[in-house]
């Protein structure tokens, strides 16, 4: 089942955060910021954030917003799967999941940030499973050798 965060779920998230060797202590204190933001401000939209829970465990979430200043762009800024329960599909469930939730707020376009370091292959090996096409990248962003690459899957959406 995928459903909508409550307060309680806010550990959880934070040591599944802490099972991912990928994840460095700065991103993990990013994650955990939109999760405050979220929790705090039940009236806010930017930050969406939805669980996968299967028999009362939390398995991993995304956090899905519209991207500011765009009138149908959205951003996934967190994917995140316990790593304990790997290759189950949790995953792509919850990829469609956001992919349903941007479309039904009208999205043309759904875009994902990460890096082009080689321990985030795995992640970019996801999101072209998921038919999702590099639609830029820029070299040395995040540190020398360390590049950006943005996903992105259009929507065509007739409301738009």
């Amino acid at each position: 089942m995928i459903r909508r965060i409550k307060p309680s779920d806010a550990e959880i998230i934070k040591n599944i955060l802490k099972k991912i060797p990928n994840f460095s202590d700065k991103e993990r204190s990013v994650a955990m910021e939109l999760v405050q933001m979220a929790l705090s401000d039940p009236n806010q939209t930017d930050y969406n954030i939805f669980v996968y829970e299967e028999n009362g465990e939390i398995l991993g979430y995304h956090c899905t917003g519209r991207r500011p200043l765009t009138d149908a762009v959205f951003d996934l800024y967190w994917i995140v799967t316990d790593p304990d329960h790997n290759n189950k599909g949790i995953g792509k469930s919850l990829i469609e999941h956001a992919e349903q939730f941007a479309v039904e707020n009208n999205a043309r376009w759904l875009l994902i940030e990460t890096s082009a370091s080689e321990k985030y292959l795995h992640t970019r090996n996801f999101y072209l499973r998921n038919r999702y096409s590099i639609i830029s990248e820029i070299y040395d962003f995040y540190a020398k050798g360390d590049g950006l690459i943005i996903f992105g899957k259009y929507f065509n959406n007739k409301q738009n």
